[in-house]
């Protein structure tokens, strides 16, 4: 990755109305950090940054940094965080995280696809299961993005990460039985499936409701009897119990002459 030439200037103001103030200047704060040493605020042009980010083809973005009145002539360093406006979307803040020329670093870089898959031909869809990928390298060989070639993808292929050839002098770090692209079956397919499967069940629904439907039929004829049975047993009942409470009582008085006797 070639780096891009940044002009600073070290910053004094701290507080949010100064910061303020520095922004309508036409000047954007910025804080570097890394290399064992404390952070240092900074602040750089706004139409430079706006520019050299801008023209950024990657997302991490390599600068070639002279800060004035800095005993070192050139620091390098990556940016690390971008703060914008959420409506305007201008440039508010800038993070520069230090790093040294013969010294590895580890970044996050864009997973790019080249070609059209066979599968996509025969009607498959090309998913893309990862975005990004972690690889560590020389802050020179940073690579913009990861490109793959998914030309000879069937339906069903898939692309690994042991299969992905990372650029000279980069690593590819994590998990390489990982998926990272992958051609799917056509959903039109998956859709006829899932509906022939679907039906057997659909007749087995209705059946057992046709079958319902004859049972409380049945059951409506008995009922009608039953009501007539009821109302009759709702007559006799009034007299029945009357001779049963009387009973009671006639057995009682035995008991009471059985205990004068004694």
């Amino acid at each position: 990755m070639k780096s891009v030439a940044l002009k600073a200037y070290p910053r004094s103001q701290v507080r949010h109305a100064e910061v303020k103030k520095l922004r309508v200047s036409g000047r954007v704060p910025a804080t570097i950090y890394g290399r064992q040493e404390k952070p240092q605020n900074l602040e750089v042009g706004f139409d430079e940054i706006t520019d050299l980010l801008h023209s950024s083809v990657s997302e991490n973005v390599l600068v070639d940094l002279s800060v004035e009145n800095d005993a070192r002539a050139n620091r390098l360093a990556l940016v690390q965080e971008v703060q914008k406006h959420p409506l305007h979307g201008h440039v508010l803040h800038v993070d520069l995280h230090e790093v040294a020329a013969d010294e590895k670093v580890t970044v996050m870089v864009p997973v790019e696809t080249v070609g059209e898959p066979i599968g996509v031909k025969n009607g498959g869809t090309l998913d893309h299961v990862v975005f990004k990928l972690r690889v560590r390298s020389l802050p020179k060989d940073l690579p913009a993005q990861i490109m793959i070639d998914v030309a000879a993808l069937d339906i069903g292929k898939s692309v690994h990460l042991s299969e992905v050839v990372a650029p000279a002098g980069v690593e590819i770090l994590g998990d390489k039985t990982r998926t990272v692209v992958t051609v799917a079956a056509p959903r039109a397919e998956e859709e006829v499936v899932a509906t022939a499967a679907a039906a057997p069940v659909a007749g087995e629904v209705e059946m057992t409701k046709e079958k319902k439907e004859e049972g409380a039929e049945g059951a409506a004829a008995p009922a009608g009897k039953g009501e007539k049975g009821a109302k009759g047993d709702a007559k006799a009942a009034p007299a029945g119990d009357k001779k049963g409470e009387a009973k009671p009582e006639a057995e009682a008085k035995p008991e009471a002459k059985g205990k004068k006797k004694k």
